[in-house]
């Protein structure tokens, strides 16, 4: 469950730093490729939904903080689509082996306190030939900068529910068990904005 923090506060700013059009294109870019079943790790207020094409059927979201969920009102009436709240954690997903297209994360594998287990449930859930596609901030390539990262990690983390900028994504997701294609890689923020926005998009299939 969120704490009162995580729903109160902290659910609000990240809906709104996310929503800065520089981010936003990612977000789009990230998800286009998904179709049919979807699995959203950390679906938050749905702000995938507008971005997922007509060959998406229905999305699973997973998703921890309840006002969120419940902000997600208007666009899944807007989506037209079924939408349902399948669990609260990527570690530990409702549904059967096999049984989706694709595993959606937008800036959530960060945050995961278990992402072995959450890579897992992505590779248990994909159909054969299902691909992950993901959007991420990940450790940044410029050791300066990654030396950054680590250091502010332990107040980062505190502040911002648990999120981990010296992940390094790719690296981490092929780790699972996944092959993995990063499409695109770049700081999208400038200045002091680059120790969180070193971001990775791309797929991952299952080897």
């Amino acid at each position: 469950m969120a704490s009162w923090y995580e729903e109160r506060v902290l659910s609000h700013v990240i809906e709104r730093s996310l929503s800065d059009p520089r981010i936003v294109q990612w977000r789009r870019a990230a998800v286009a490729p998904a179709t049919g079943e979807v699995v959203e790790f950390g679906f938050g207020a749905g702000p995938n939904l507008p971005h997922y094409g007509p060959g998406v059927t229905s999305v699973r979201a997973v998703e921890p903080v309840d006002s969120a969920w419940a902000r997600a009102a208007d666009r899944i009436d807007a989506f037209g689509r079924p939408v349902q709240r399948i669990g609260l954690d990527g570690a530990h997903v409702a549904g059967a082996d096999a049984s989706v297209d694709t595993v959606v994360s937008s800036f959530t594998l960060c945050t995961i306190a278990d992402l072995g287990a959450a890579l897992g449930e992505a590779r248990r859930l994909l159909r054969p030939g299902g691909r992950l596609v993901f959007v991420e901030h990940s450790l940044a390539p410029d050791e300066g900068i990654a030396k950054w990262q680590r250091r502010i990690q332990p107040v980062w983390g505190a502040l911002a529910g648990g999120c981990h900028l010296d992940r390094d994504m790719p690296r981490l997701i092929a780790g699972a068990g996944f092959d993995v294609r990063v499409d695109e890689s770049a700081y999208a923020l400038p200045g002091v904005g680059r120790l969180s926005t070193w971001l990775v998009r791309g797929t991952a299939t299952a080897r």
